[in-house]
């Protein structure tokens, strides 16, 4: 049976030579390499290091006590920072296109948002292997350092709108990063920009909730609340916006599970003594569980 010219298509080109066996006859691992035409050579072009720039991330880790599981520690965090990272570049960019009316590409970086909340969920789950006695070898060495003066995590909680003016003073001795904080805390929130979004498409949104001073924290209201039944009682009517309550909730439900995981990670490594950034630890860390981003979306669940 004969076949016609595969004229370039790579589902027929040729196969590649097979890779030399050994005496027992599997493929040699340098053979099987050469079979595959990797590019071995990188003296003249980009490799995966060089793109990923790994020689600064990989020595960025620089342990201060003796102790073995202070590496642990350190790529924990260095870890969730990267996350973060990536979350703010989502979440910035989410808040942009909601407030151009662009939502398609905006529930795609929100969804983005919650699963980058899900890996952070998970990073608390490798630390907890870090025990008491461990943790207590390397607390001396961290002074007054503490996960309470990330200037990338107060950005996301002034993203969703909780705000809190003290919460700049941490940054006060770094212009570049207060100024960065300073920026998210004087924004509208991303429910801020969907409230404003809901009242542009015609729902009764309340004008003290359409401009207000932003850096105070939001303040639920019936009248808001009330806005959203219509959405959620008519969903086929107002797809785009139930959508949008849709992927808030799913962002609160992560970020709720995030702090959950670090109140309970917390308290198993530390107890209830105070936090190496002052707070009362494992007490600060339970009322932060308190706080409602987004109060309306979860309340009119019992009215519907």
């Amino acid at each position: 049976m004969t076949h016609a010219p595969s004229n370039g298509c790579p589902m027929h080109a040729a196969p590649a030579p097979a890779a030399p066996a050994s005496p027992t006859g599997q493929a040699l691992p340098e053979a099987i390499v050469h079979a595959e035409h990797a590019k071995l050579d990188f003296s003249r072009s980009m490799s995966y290091g060089d793109y990923l720039s790994l020689d600064a991330i990989l020595n960025a880790q620089h342990p201060l006590s003796p102790n073995h599981n202070e590496m642990l520690f350190i790529v924990q965090h260095q870890t969730s920072e990267l996350w973060m990272k990536l979350l703010l570049h989502e979440l910035k960019a989410a808040m942009q296109h909601v407030a151009a009316n662009d939502l398609p590409p905006a529930f795609k970086m929100m969804s983005r948002v919650s699963k980058i909340m899900e890996q952070l969920v998970h990073a608390w789950d490798v630390l907890a292997t870090m025990t008491p006695p461990e943790y207590s070898a390397i607390r001396p060495y961290l002074d007054n350092s503490s996960g309470f003066q990330s200037h990338q995590y107060r950005c996301i909680e002034f993203s969703l709108g909780n705000k809190n003016a003290a919460m700049l003073r941490p940054h006060a001795h770094h212009a570049e990063r207060l100024a960065v904080v300073q920026a998210a805390y004087e924004a509208p929130s991303l429910y801020d920009l969907a409230l404003q979004l809901m009242a542009r498409q015609g729902l009764p949104v309340p004008a003290s909730h359409l401009n207000r001073d932003w850096t105070q924290p939001y303040a639920a209201s019936d009248a808001v609340k009330d806005a959203w039944l219509q959405v959620y009682r008519e969903p086929e009517r107002h797809w785009s916006l139930y959508q949008l309550g849709e992927k808030l909730t799913d962002i609160e439900d992560a970020f709720r599970l995030w702090r959950f995981r670090h109140v309970t990670t917390v308290e198993r490594v530390i107890g209830f003594k105070r936090g190496s950034g002052g707070t009362s630890g494992v007490g600060y860390l339970r009322k932060m569980l308190d706080v409602v981003l987004f109060p309306e979306l979860w309340a009119l669940r019992t009215d519907l």
